[in-house]
């Protein structure tokens, strides 16, 4: 149940990557002054939060590797 529940979520963070991608690519982002948290000109906060969300999932990953497999 906890795998299949950590596996929905990554699911659900590859289908925001991609979305995410696609968005970057077409240019939705891009504006004439620099991000907040980026050097790139534009609104890429949501690029950095998809990242920070993708990092955490894989975290969790390692912790339920760590405590169910390897105990």
């Amino acid at each position: 149940m906890i795998t299949g529940f950590h596996g929905t979520h990554v699911s659900i963070g590859v289908l925001f990557l991609l979305i995410i991608a696609r968005k970057v690519w077409r240019g939705d982002f891009d504006e004439g002054r620099r991000g907040f948290f980026t050097s790139r000109k534009g609104h890429y906060e949501v690029v950095e939060i998809m990242g920070l969300y993708w990092h955490f999932v894989d975290l969790v990953w390692v912790f339920i590797f760590a405590f169910f497999y390897l105990w």
